[in-house]
C-alpha cells in the first residue's frame, strides 16, 4: 500500500485531538499483567520453484509479498498441525 506524499502531508499536520480511538479499546493494567513479548523467528533464504502465476499474483499484491506468502504457508503448517494432533 502506498500513500501520496499530499495525503502524507495531510495526516502529519493533524493534531492528537483529532484522532478518532472510538473504535480501539483502552489497554488497561489487566492486559499489560498477561501480555507476552513475541519476537518473529529468523528467516531461512531459499531457493523456491513456484508456478509464475502463482509468483506474480503475489507480486501483483504489492510489497511485502514475500512476508504474505510465508504467512500463508505458516497457517497451512499450523492447519495441518492442529488437525494431525
Amino acid at each position: 500500500m502506498t500513500i501520496s506524499a499530499a495525503r502524507l502531508k495531510e495526516l502529519q499536520s493533524r493534531s492528537d485531538a483529532d484522532i478518532d480511538y472510538s473504535d480501539i479499546p483502552e489497554l488497561d493494567d489487566t492486559f499489560f499483567e498477561t501480555a507476552a513479548l513475541v519476537t518473529p523467528s529468523a528467516k531461512t533464504q531459499i531457493t523456491v520453484r513456484l508456478d509464475r502465476d502463482v509468483l506474480e499474483w503475489f507480486r501483483g499484491q504489492g510489497k511485502g509479498y514475500q512476508t504474505r506468502m510465508n504467512a500463508v504457508l505458516k497457517a497451512y503448517m499450523e492447519s495441518e498441525r492442529r488437525r494431525s494432533r
